[in-house]
């Protein structure tokens, strides 16, 4: 399966260039970091999926009717989810830039670009990856497959680490190390400085974020395999055979592991056994790109057929589907008895977690494919367009 083509190869294309292709390790290239920043707690949204079990959950209080707060155009849009923590917005963008964004007025405190360059009219790598924030950097990686570390404060590089190929999915950290995937089939072991500890290869590309639990690890990927990693040796511990490539990252409960396919299938695994417990499939076959939020009874997910479906978490039925006018691509997020989502028809939606009652909606005009952010008492999504537009609710 040949890799998607990144912005700067379709323009070297284009031109008659060549795209450079950067492998192995950056040293580190800026002052220590001076962090006076707090870490994320309770009520932030500092990864993809909002904590190592990527369950999509926030844990903080959104206003029953949210409304906008702030806007900000980027010209390639967003198409990465953001992160929320403390009174910092942290948004990666399609056009090179890490922008860091007051949580209450939308001013930005500072950027960081993919290259050195300050000239608009070069080409920049894009992030289609969300962050990660810890107390004293943000991790996220290019569409050139490059991961970068960035000071919280002044935004400015820490060290970069280059792969073989676009970083589509976010970082987790385990303990002190950190971990990445990338469209060149690895699954990468860091340490916080930037140095390798081990990578483990799969057979093709891997899009998602990874998950956590105990001292695994879980990827997929284009591969059409579920694998689980013992994070300590790098070594796998278990191979399921999922009959189908997955965008979707993982969201896992206890012994479960909740993840959609592109053949329309949302599966819950068990993933100590390997055990594919039960398989869920609409009323089409259609692909689940979108990563699920799993509560205690529910999982929720949007799919290619336009709905989104409610999938009892322990029988794999369906409870509840809503209706959009497009594909849903947006990974959703819950907050108290609340889901939100991005439809491709333009519209954000709030759904009653129960029932899937629209109880709130939003028209944004354009695609909403980014995932969904709420934390810190404020939700931010971004629009996947030419000049698309970075909003909070709050």
């Amino acid at each position: 399966m040949r890799s998607r083509l990144t912005r700067r190869e379709a323009l070297s294309a284009l031109s008659g260039g060549a795209a450079a292709c950067l492998v192995g390790q950056h040293p580190a290239s800026a002052s220590p970091t001076t962090s006076a920043l707090k870490g994320p707690t309770e009520t932030s949204w500092a990864s993809f999926r909002n904590g190592p079990a990527q369950r999509g959950i926030a844990k903080t209080r959104l206003a029953e009717k949210p409304e906008l707060k702030w806007e900000v155009v980027s010209r390639d849009g967003w198409l990465a989810t953001c992160a929320i923590v403390g009174n910092h917005v942290y948004a990666p963008a399609l056009q090179g830039y890490l922008h860091c964004f007051d949580k209450e007025t939308g001013v930005e405190q500072w950027r960081y670009r993919t290259i050195e360059s300050t000239d608009e009219k070069k080409f920049a790598p894009g992030f289609k990856a969300a962050p990660l924030v810890t107390e004293e950097a943000v991790y996220v990686g290019d569409e050139d497959g490059i991961l970068h570390a960035v000071d919280r404060v002044s935004g400015k590089l820490l060290w970069k680490y280059l792969t073989n190929a676009e970083i589509a999915g976010g970082v987790a950290v385990y303990q002190d190390r950190l971990l990445l995937a990338s469209h060149d089939a690895f699954l990468y072991c860091l340490s916080k400085q930037g140095k390798e500890q081990w990578k483990f290869e799969t057979n093709d590309r891997i899009n998602c974020s990874p998950g956590i639990a105990d001292h695994f690890t879980f990827v997929s990927g284009c591969d059409e395999h579920l694998r689980v990693i013992d994070l300590d040796s790098g070594d796998e511990v278990r191979d399921v055979a999922m009959e189908s490539y997955l965008i979707a990252s993982p969201a896992i409960v206890d012994d479960m592991l909740y993840v959609g396919s592109q053949a329309g299938i949302v599966a819950g695994v068990n993933w100590k056994s390997g055990e594919i417990v039960w398989r869920y499939e609409g009323d089409r076959s259609m692909p689940f790109h979108a990563s699920a939020c799993v509560t205690d009874e529910l999982v929720l997910v949007g799919s290619h057929d336009s709905k989104f479906h409610a999938i009892d978490r322990h029988t794999g039925k369906g409870r509840w589907t809503f209706a959009t006018n497009a594909r849903i691509e947006c990974s959703s997020a819950v907050v108290d008895s609340r889901v939100f989502f991005g439809s491709r028809d333009g519209n954000i939606y709030g759904l009653s977690v129960a029932e899937g009652r629209e109880v709130w909606k939003f028209n944004a005009g354009k695609s909403i494919t980014a995932g969904i952010a709420i934390g810190e008492e404020c939700m931010v999504v971004g629009e996947d367009d030419h000049n698309g537009k970075l909003r909070c609710f709050a």
